[in-house]
């Protein structure tokens, strides 16, 4: 019951968010292009984008976004999120039903889950159209399921079908990853409490041989349809490669070790806290809380020798992090301390209204000044005050960490409302469909873009291919009799295509104009 009316309140408190924001160029947008370019061609397991193969992803998100376009002919936020916002509070609730294993009172069990569901980039990938939250589940899954047969005196043959499809649920959803967390750290775990003999009972023929069996199913659907470029492109170029020495987002080592304090606030001073100083008192005693201590680090060390590192990346270990700090919590007191790591956020959040008027009226949020962004940062202003009268005034941990993230998500609930004034600023949505109006009119069937980043996703709001161009190509003629999308400020100061645009009719939509170029 307790859980599900964590359910609710975080469905209602995201449910403005979902329904009213644009989806994102950069990728979810693509995600949607690749999609109808598959359901266009007939593809189901070798996908490209704009003609090019994109080997990058594991079908199953893709599978998720095209069926939703069977379904209702048309791409809905709402019912995409529900793959991010579901696994999510899956994840919070096998957590909570982990910890209930280890005595942990009730005060702490709803800290820790509004903590997990508070953290800045769970939270972020939970309204985000991404596959990474449905690995993280999987990965999660697979990992409880394993516990569960550690655990228990027989052999539990669901167990032993459950635990190799979570794992290939979760490479299917994301790639290597998938198996990587839960191999290493299981390894590592059963070598460090003595029980590495055990190995074979859970990476043993059956583990291995339905995960090999799916793999080679998707591997061979991959070939028939892609070939032997694409499928090498998969195997190597997008694992492989990108792990030694990447082409994409290659980072230094230390890289994870800057993004947690970012990625798990507001909670990352108080995690990174109560984890470091219970390993140095060595204060990790029960078998869950070794376990959870070597998925986090685990992972953690695993993702930063690999080449290619973005924060999103670390997302497997957040739930480990959060939970084990809180497991921990109940070894501590209050103390100056431990107070200082809930002190300071609170000091953010009492700032949040200030530095919101500031940032708008200096213009940094121009866009963002509609009333309701003005309440969210209010409250979010009351929440911080409130949290430093319980850290000092009632010497309650549970109860700061209860009343930052309340604040947190009926800050988010609140600014929600308020999206449809700056999705113009989020997504292609609003440009695109002024300019397929006005195409209409025009009986135009020309689409070009110039100086706008990954406009090439624009089809699937123009239902037509979009061609990029530049200062040169314009001036030349190029995109006579068509319709031209570019940014405010990319032809504010450039005399010649002031020029070469006077006297055209242009619209405005928030930054972006269009210019009809027909007549």
């Amino acid at each position: 019951m307790k859980n599900s009316i964590i359910w609710i309140g975080f469905i209602i408190a995201v449910l403005p968010v979902i329904i009213f924001r644009d989806f994102t160029p950069d990728n979810e947008l693509r995600y949607l292009s690749i999609a109808n370019e598959a359901l266009r061609d007939g593809h189901l397991f070798a996908f490209y984008n704009q003609g090019l193969p994109y080997a990058d992803k594991p079908p199953l998100y893709l599978w998720i976004v095209m069926l939703g376009k069977v379904i209702f002919g048309q791409h809905y936020m709402w019912f995409l999120s529900l793959f991010s916002v579901i696994p999510a509070l899956v994840i919070m609730t096998v957590m909570d039903r982990w910890i209930a294993l280890q005595n942990i009172s009730d005060d702490l069990r709803l800290s820790a889950k509004l903590m997990l569901l508070t953290t800045g980039l769970f939270v972020g990938l939970a309204l985000t159209l991404r596959m990474d939250m449905l690995m993280c589940m999987f990965i999660t899954l697979s990992l409880y399921v394993f516990y569960q047969m550690l655990k228990s005196k027989r052999e539990n043959r669901l167990y032993t079908w459950l635990f190799p499809i979570y794992v290939f649920l979760a490479i299917f959803s994301k790639g290597p990853v998938g198996i990587l967390v839960p191999l290493i750290s299981i390894t590592l775990f059963l070598l460090v409490t003595g029980r590495i003999r055990t190995w074979g009972r859970y990476w043993g023929w059956k583990t291995w041989g339905i995960l090999l069996s799916l793999c080679t199913i998707w591997f061979i659907c991959v070939y028939a349809e892609g070939g032997n470029e694409y499928l090498n492109n998969l195997l190597f170029n997008q694992t492989v490669n990108r792990a030694v020495d990447s082409f994409h987002h290659k980072e230094p080592f230390y890289y994870y070790c800057i993004s947690f304090w970012y990625s798990l606030a507001p909670w990352s001073l108080l995690i990174a806290g109560v984890i470091l100083v219970a390993g140095c008192r060595r204060l990790y005693y029960t078998d869950l809380e070794q376990f959870f201590f070597m998925i986090a680090i685990t992972t953690f060390v695993m993702l930063s020798c690999i080449s290619s590192k973005i924060a999103v990346y670390l997302a497997p270990a957040f739930p480990f992090f959060v939970f084990l700090a809180v497991i921990m919590l109940k070894r501590f007191r209050w103390n100056f301390w431990l107070s200082l790591t809930l002190l300071l956020p609170s000091i953010v959040y009492v700032a949040a209204l200030g530095v919101f008027i500031v940032l708008v009226k200096g213009g940094e949020l121009a866009g963002y000044g509609h009333w309701l962004f003005y309440v969210a940062a209010s409250l979010l202003t009351v929440t911080g005050l409130l949290a430093i009268w319980k850290l000092y005034w009632q010497n309650s941990i549970t109860g700061t960490i209860n009343t930052l993230a309340i604040g947190l998500l009926m800050a988010v609930f609140v600014g929600g409302w308020g999206l449809p004034s700056v999705n113009n600023d989020i997504g292609f949505r609003g440009v695109c469909e002024q300019a397929k109006e006005l195409a209409v009119k025009q009986n135009i069937d020309a689409y070009y873009t110039y100086g706008i980043r990954r406009s090439d996703s624009m089809d699937v709001f123009l239902d037509e291919d979009v061609q990029r161009v530049d200062e040169t190509e314009i001036l030349n003629g190029v995109c006579e009799g068509g319709i031209l999308m570019t940014l405010n400020r990319r032809i504010r100061n450039n005399a010649a295509l002031l020029d070469y645009f006077a006297g055209k009719p242009t619209y405005t939509v928030g930054n972006y104009i269009i210019i009809d170029l027909k007549q």
